[in-house]
């Protein structure tokens, strides 16, 4: 695939909208990364579905319609250079059912950033407007909640705002050694796997691939790489960045399932990379030419994330 359009880095002063696609979100957490985000010099707006509660399933942020029109809003609204994410969840999917992306400018790419549910999102940006995006952490996490100081916050800030050059993964693990070049893409591998087949599916062939899950049984990973292969999106990938895995069974098992499901792609991987739920994370753009060196554990970005 080719490079997805970057969006201009946030600088002081710019308004964000602050927004849920899936599910209701803590607000004293929301409450502490709104202050972080001002501390920052930012100015954020928090819309309604980042306020809203569960109404006909406790699940959902307010109703579809809701959370569709704010991210439409925020999307299409000039005067936000930026749509930071307030939670992840289950409604994502739900939410791009009811999108007007007739409203919103290909032209005109903002920083968006989120992680988990999020995924569908960030697909559905790439293949509808061409933008590139950034998985990383959301404002109502613990990230946000602390503020500068923090990891998670500092690498989610640096990459929106400075020209980030490379991500290097302390601990990480060649499964297959080798330097890999591609257009960065992926995300949650449940989500992955959920939107295969629809129109916000973002094909893999020729990129570094990321995945990440979190809270599910080791033979339910194995169904969701299993699919995610014999759908073909595998297929032709360049090389494969896999991050956490929480809270999905035994880590040996986990990792033996890891080396069993892409050690025969022929292709370099790499895993352990610090991207993924419950743990101070990194900050993973997607859209962006890279090199992964599996052996150094390094992630080299080729262009810049930000316009």
């Amino acid at each position: 695939m080719n490079r997805l359009i970057p969006p201009p880095a946030l600088r002081p002063g710019d308004r964000v909208a602050v927004i849920v696609a899936s599910s209701p979100c803590n607000q004293t957490k929301l409450a502490g990364g709104v202050a972080a985000l001002k501390a920052f010099g930012l100015e954020p707006e928090v819309f309604d579905s980042a306020r809203a509660a569960g109404t006909g399933f406790d699940y959902l942020a307010g109703d579809d319609a809701l959370r569709a029109a704010d991210l439409t809003r925020a999307l299409a609204d000039p005067a936000y250079a930026g749509v930071l994410m307030a939670g992840g969840g289950y409604g994502a999917q739900r939410t791009l059912e009811l999108v007007d992306w007739s409203r919103i400018d290909p032209g005109a790419p903002k920083v968006v950033a989120g992680y988990s549910d999020v995924t569908a999102l960030l697909e559905a940006l790439a293949v509808k407007l061409g933008w590139g995006s950034f998985f990383g952490p959301m404002v109502a996490c613990d990230a946000f909640h602390e503020g500068a100081g923090s990891y998670a916050f500092d690498k989610l800030m640096a990459m929106i705002t400075t020209p980030v050059t490379e991500l290097r993964f302390a601990g990480a693990r060649a499964i297959v050694p080798g330097v890999a070049e591609g257009v960065t893409v992926g995300g949650n591998a449940s989500l992955l796997a959920a939107s295969l087949g629809t129109d916000t599916s973002l094909p893999a062939k020729g990129a570094i691939l990321f995945l990440e899950d979190v809270d599910e049984y080791t033979f339910r990973l194995d169904r969701i790489f299993t699919q995610l292969r014999r759908s073909t999106y595998t297929d032709g990938v360049a090389g494969i960045l896999l991050g956490t895995f929480t809270e999905c069974g035994d880590p040996g098992d986990v990792e033996r399932l890891l080396a069993d499901r892409f050690g025969d792609l022929g292709v370099p991987v790499l895993a352990g990379a610090d991207i993924g739920h419950n743990i101070p994370m990194q900050t993973y753009p997607i859209g962006v030419p890279a090199r992964l060196d599996t052996e150094a554990g390094v992630l080299t970005l080729l262009k810049p994330a930000l316009a």
